[in-house]
């Protein structure tokens, strides 16, 4: 193992053990397989007041070897249907973009990837991405047209995610 990815183990170990110690509402963190700290299982717990209220939806967080250099990857493995969430269950929001200037200059530096952030600075970007979600640039074009132009429609698809996510608790 590198040098680099023993500080990332290491830093995620710390990670894992603040959030056993102090858990955060809203969601649960833990490791996929406990020989392997890079992958995280973290469930999402629907924000109360949104249309994703009472659902219980599982994300796969995998973290790179630099890590806290680069971003992790983080995708539903819960049906998700959401501006903001590929078709294959990957969370597409500024954080988790690489550091640096956004080479399609939508995005401020300030506003992707940086080192400070954390596993549970992640998962509260998410959960405040699916309260209020971005139609600007989205990841699922179809989940964003309807979010804007058929209200009724998302909500239909959005309930019977929260529903299936119910069924596997």
């Amino acid at each position: 193992m590198g040098s680099s990815s023993s500080q990332a183990s290491l830093l995620l170990q710390k990670q894992l053990k603040h959030l056993c110690k102090h858990p955060v509402d809203g969601f649960s963190a833990g490791l996929v397989d406990e020989g392997n700290v890079f992958e995280w299982s973290v469930t999402i717990i629907g924000p109360p007041d949104t249309l994703y209220d009472g659902g219980f939806f599982n994300a796969i967080m995998s973290f790179p070897q630099n890590y806290p250099n680069s971003p992790p990857a983080v995708r539903f493995t819960s049906e998700m249907w959401h501006p903001n969430v590929y078709h294959d269950g990957k969370v597409c929001i500024s954080i988790l973009h690489p550091p640096g200037d956004d080479p399609n200059g939508y995005e401020l530096a300030s506003e992707r990837w940086s080192p400070v952030h954390t596993v549970e600075s992640i998962v509260l970007s998410i959960i405040s991405m699916l309260s209020s979600p971005n139609d600007e640039s989205p990841a699922n074009v179809e989940a964003a047209k309807e979010w804007r132009e058929k209200r009724d429609e998302f909500k239909k698809k959005v309930s019977r995610c929260v529903r299936r996510s119910q069924e596997f608790m």
